[in-house]
């Protein structure tokens, strides 16, 4: 089993940072998840990895609306265990991870097109894997994050459905933090700014 810890929305608060670092080593987790909007456009990007490199944990990361896709690679390059995963994929102790950034607006703006084909390309180095977690900053369209009236990505709700992964993390909606549901045969947390840790 590998164990995770899932959150987005940290805004540059390297306070929070260093808290989820301490709870990553109190509880053992093999691989720390962040889920875009690591910043607050575009600034605060200093030390804000820095707690989870100095702990020697392995991080993952995707844009949010806040940082582009230039600014995530800077964090990536500056940070050794770091890994952009925005149309990307990596492979942890046989569990799959694909992702996809940005929202549909702010600095890394997809349309629901760019959604899916990104996801879809980052879903091909994972394809063959027996479990496998899907990675995105907003959330799918008719998902319970709704609730707050913005409306999901159809692009990322079709990658659900077509390459049905164990688990789907979304963040973006603040308010929907904690909250989990089935969409299909997947499990979706909405992380937001709450620390999810889960075993897969």
């Amino acid at each position: 089993m590998t164990k995770i810890l899932a959150i987005g929305d940290i805004h540059g608060d390297t306070s929070l940072s260093k808290k989820l670092s301490k709870k990553a080593l109190d509880e053992k987790v093999d691989l720390i998840i962040l889920a875009g909007d690591l910043t607050l456009a575009e600034m605060s990007t200093k030390g804000l990895i820095k707690p989870f490199i100095e702990n020697h944990q392995k991080v993952l990361i995707i844009p949010g609306n806040h940082e582009s896709i230039a600014t995530t690679d800077f964090l990536e390059e500056m940070y050794s265990n770091t890994k952009n995963i925005h149309g990307y994929s990596i492979i942890k102790d046989n569990v799959g991870i694909f992702g996809c950034g940005g929202a549909d607006f702010g600095s890394t703006k997809l349309t629901e097109k760019e959604f899916f084909e990104t996801l879809k390309k980052a879903h091909e180095g994972v394809k063959d894997q027996k479990k496998t977690i899907m990675v995105t900053h907003m959330h799918p369209a008719g998902s319970k994050s709704e609730f707050t009236g913005f409306e999901g990505s159809s692009g990322i709700r079709k990658a659900i459905k077509e390459f049905s992964p164990d688990i789907a993390i979304c963040a973006h909606i603040h308010e929907a933090g904690g909250l989990i549901e089935k969409i299909g045969k997947t499990k979706v947390i909405h992380v937001a700014r709450t620390p999810t840790i889960f075993e897969i």
